[in-house]
């Protein structure tokens, strides 16, 4: 019976082969794995603890940072979704009586979602729990190797944007 925390993974078990000449591809499928991972957790126990899915809270937390609302348009940037996604999310979370909508005080067409008192009260425990969360899952990685590999990761995210703005710019 083997113990998770001594099992290799496929990543490992091709780094130490010889003439592995796939370091990229590795690091690709362990940053993948490891988000992965994370993700189903708190997906798990956000549904679990709070009957809330992960996008509801992560619109929640945009709307947090917004005491002024915002609109379906700037939810939409901001979340990285289609406008329809963010139409459903907000419903949903309405009728969970965590937002309202309200009209734009500048364009009487546009509509604000606000986050209620309700919303605010709940997100604000939502949100404890959710960096406790976070916090036991990274609990190994003590906070030197952190820095190290928030270090790392800043590194990857220019080289990735690098590479996209170069091949943007190529036209390819």
């Amino acid at each position: 019976m083997s113990r998770p925390d001594l099992a290799i993974d496929a990543e490992t078990r091709l780094a130490h082969q010889s003439g592995d000449t796939r370091p990229e591809l590795r690091l690709w499928l362990r940053l993948l794995t490891c988000t992965t991972m994370i993700e189903r957790e708190i997906r798990r126990r956000l549904a679990e603890r709070f009957q809330i899915t992960l996008p509801r809270f992560d619109l929640l937390a945009q709307l947090d940072k917004s005491p002024e609302g915002m609109t379906l348009g700037d939810i939409s940037r901001r979340m990285m979704v289609t406008n329809g996604n963010v139409t459903g999310l907000v419903a949903r979370i309405a009728e969970q009586g965590y937002v309202e909508k309200r009209r734009d005080a500048l364009d009487g067409r546009a509509q604000r979602i606000v986050m209620t008192e309700k919303g605010h009260q709940d997100f604000a425990r939502m949100a404890r729990e959710h960096g406790a969360w976070v916090r036991e899952l990274l609990a190994d990685v003590d906070p030197t190797e952190r820095e190290l590999l928030m270090g790392l990761l800043a590194k990857t995210k220019a080289s990735v944007a690098r590479a996209t703005a170069a091949r943007m710019e190529g036209g390819a």
